[in-house]
């Protein structure tokens, strides 16, 4: 014989099927498919690293994860994307530092403050930097290299993509040498190193996941490297510390943002996604031929990294006159 139905049935009835109505309780995140804005240009080493890890987290997820390139005005057209889009994890920022952290400190109206407005959700890769300069340059080694530039004020032109890493750190080198070298700035880097191979410029910066391969095949040459020791996927290249430029030593941390407020249960998700498959062999073998160490980390410690970073560099940016 079937129960009597009741009022009381009726409404715990209704109060079950209200509760597994509400947005964000039927589903776990994420129910539909991730944007991943980045404020530079494709082919850049933060492209070449986000499209290297984004099918790893797709499938981790599994959603697709879309790398957008959102390149332009110092990194900030990309950057107000995701602080204008909803704070639901479906709208997140692939940034580095310093770029992240100084690009407030040196533009003069600021939309956004780095880690006030941002939580780093998951560590990716660090990495230092390389110098290479156009075969057409009569030099092979930092040394040589400065000799020429001073012997040639105004005549040699430096290229990079505007308000980014590269940029900053061939400011420093231009300080520290003393050198008189034009500066060129485009959208972004990958533009500056089809210009170096047209001889149009003669130095740039960038990382070994761009322009190793360009060096290995003859078309640049590689003469610095700005870690604290040298790579060992480019051994032969020696550091700037070693080349006479010990201050010289650059680290860019590439990390994955989201909005301040972005729901704790996205930062938790992604964050253990994102360390579980940077502990995967065959990805870790991918990152090591570019050049890229993996960051498996929390939150929290990133944050503190990046917090430590921020006064760093901004300093230096300072110092040196760096505009976005």
């Amino acid at each position: 014989m079937k129960a009597p139905i009741t009022r009381r049935t009726l409404v715990i009835a209704a109060c079950s099927v209200a509760a597994g109505s509400r947005p964000g309780h039927a589903q776990a995140y994420p129910t539909r498919p991730i944007k991943l804005i980045l404020p530079y240009t494709a082919g850049s080493p933060n492209d070449v690293l986000a499209r290297l890890v984004a099918p790893y987290l797709s499938a981790r997820l599994k959603q697709t994860v879309v790398v957008d390139n959102r390149p332009g005005g110092g990194t900030t057209i990309g950057v107000n994307a995701v602080m204008a889009a909803e704070p639901d994890g479906y709208t997140l920022l692939f940034s580095n530092s310093p770029t992240h952290l100084i690009a407030p400190a040196v533009t003069p109206s600021p939309t956004y403050q780095p880690l006030k407005d941002f939580v780093p959700i998951a560590g990716v890769a660090s990495n230092a930097n390389v110098v290479v300069i156009a075969n057409g340059v009569p030099a092979a080694t930092v040394p040589e290299f400065v000799a020429y530039a001073k012997a040639h004020p105004g005549k040699l032109n430096f290229g990079f993509g505007q308000g980014t890493m590269p940029q900053l750190v061939g400011e420093m080198f231009k300080a520290a040498a003393g050198m008189d070298i034009i500066d060129v700035p485009y959208k972004g880097g990958a533009q500056a190193v089809t210009d170096l191979l047209g001889g149009r410029i003669h130095m740039n910066i960038g990382t070994a996941a761009t322009l190793l391969p360009l060096h290995r095949a003859g078309k640049v040459k590689m003469i610095g490297y700005t870690g604290k020791t040298r790579s060992p996927t480019i051994p032969d290249i020696p550091t700037m510390a070693e080349s006479g430029y010990p201050g010289m030593v650059t680290a860019t941390y590439y990390c994955i943002f989201g909005r301040a407020d972005v729901p704790a249960e996205v930062v938790e998700r992604i964050n253990a996604d994102m360390n579980d498959i940077l502990a995967l062999t065959e990805l870790k073998d991918s990152m090591a031929k570019l050049d890229f160490e993996p960051i498996v980390s929390s939150p929290q410690e990133l944050t503190a990294l990046l917090a430590a970073e921020a006064p760093k560099w901004t300093a230096i940016a300072k110092a040196i006159g760096f505009q976005m």
